[in-house]
């Protein structure tokens, strides 16, 4: 089954490199027209699924880099939609997008995985997402998606993440390890949604952290408190402790250690 998987991904890169070198403007699902170049001095695009569109976790994360890098202006662009990475890969729309503007970083999140551990899902698209972001001089950002609660699952999903930046260079954020310490830590803390996978804002608060540490160097702890936001000045400083600590364990940067 896994072989099958991978051919029909092989096809589909085939399909969309014809496609992205004949198409012109038109024509995607759900993508607009190519926008001019990026006009702020830090351009983020975020690529995922409802764990990076849900709670504002893009927004904090642009708002945690101005704060890091007064004087910069940053601006948040999420693509439009809810897919894994390998149907961004083969998405005309998302790859119109990612090629359309001078990105600073590309954040990609929902690369599949097994949740029973027994089976193995193609990286090849998350590969070639990367490789784009390359060419176009941005830093790609691996997201890995936080654990489901009362599931062990961080380090298998990090490490499948950290697999594809070995081939691929690119950073992964250690976001599973920070919610894991702050669930430790503090397991009053709700940082999941209702549902158990996503969410709460202070969930999102966490993550943002960790990317925004990632993009610019810079330590958590250093950071404001926010306002209008979901999440209290106590908790907010409780979390930023947190991701402080994780970035000293697990470097967010040790796969992409020559970007700037």
């Amino acid at each position: 089954m896994t072989r099958l998987l991978v051919v029909r991904h092989l096809a589909a890169f085939a399909l969309v490199a014809a496609l992205a070198a004949s198409c012109g403007g038109e024509g995607s699902s759900g993508a607009s027209e190519a926008t001019p170049a990026a006009r702020a001095d830090i351009a983020l695009l975020f690529m995922g699924n409802s764990h990076t569109s849900s709670n504002g976790l893009t927004e904090m994360v642009a708002a945690m880099v101005r704060a890091a890098l007064p004087g910069k202006s940053v601006e948040a662009v999420v693509a439009p939609g809810s897919m894994f990475l390998d149907e961004r890969a083969t998405d005309v729309g998302t790859l119109q997008l990612l090629r359309s503007r001078n990105w600073s970083f590309v954040v990609l999140q929902a690369q599949k995985y097994s949740t029973s551990g027994l089976f193995e899902y193609s990286t090849l698209e998350a590969e070639l997402l990367i490789r784009i972001a390359r060419e176009i001089l941005a830093v790609p950002i691996l997201f890995p998606e936080w654990p489901r609660r009362g599931i062990a699952e961080t380090h298998r999903i990090f490490d499948l993440l950290a697999s594809i930046a070995r081939r691929q260079p690119a950073c992964v954020a250690p976001i599973g390890q920070a919610w894991d310490l702050a669930i430790a830590r503090h397991p009053e803390l709700a940082l999941h949604a209702a549902d158990g996978n996503h969410s709460t804002p202070a969930g999102a608060f966490l993550a943002a952290l960790i990317i925004a540490t990632t993009i610019t160097g810079f330590s958590p702890s250093g950071l404001p408190t926010f306002e209008d936001i979901g999440v209290n000045a106590a908790v907010q400083a409780q979390l930023r402790a947190i991701a402080a600590e994780t970035v000293l364990v697990y470097g967010p940067r040790q796969w992409c250690p020559a970007d700037p």
